[in-house]
């Protein structure tokens, strides 16, 4: 059940948002790097959201945002391949300052 939206609201959920800097010299590179990372993540049973974006004002922040259904899906995705590849790559793509945060999440309201 990947990215089920039906998932839904249906209990509390976890979300994750913050920010990935790189030097924007990397950001040609890092591009399919993180779509793979991406598209693997919204495979993952219990994703509800996974998405990355780049920062119109600050070259090189890359914005994140994920939802999981659950701590259970999100502990199964820190153990993915996917993930250990993304993280081997920070070296390369020169990504050193992260600030990510998890927040336990119940239903919407409209702002």
């Amino acid at each position: 059940m990947a990215c089920a939206r039906s998932l839904l609201y249906l209990h509390p959920m976890l979300l994750i948002v913050g920010t990935v800097r790189l030097p924007a010299h990397h950001l040609e590179a890092a591009w399919p790097i993180m779509q793979r990372m991406a598209e693997a993540s919204r495979a993952e049973q219990g994703c509800v959201e996974y998405s990355y974006a780049e920062d119109l004002f600050v070259p090189g922040l890359i914005h994140v945002k994920e939802m999981w259904a659950d701590q259970a899906a999100l502990d199964r995705h820190f153990a993915t391949p996917h993930l250990a590849t993304w993280r081997a790559a920070w070296p390369d793509l020169g990504i050193g300052e992260r600030d990510l945060r998890v927040y336990d999440v119940g239903e919407p309201r409209l702002t």
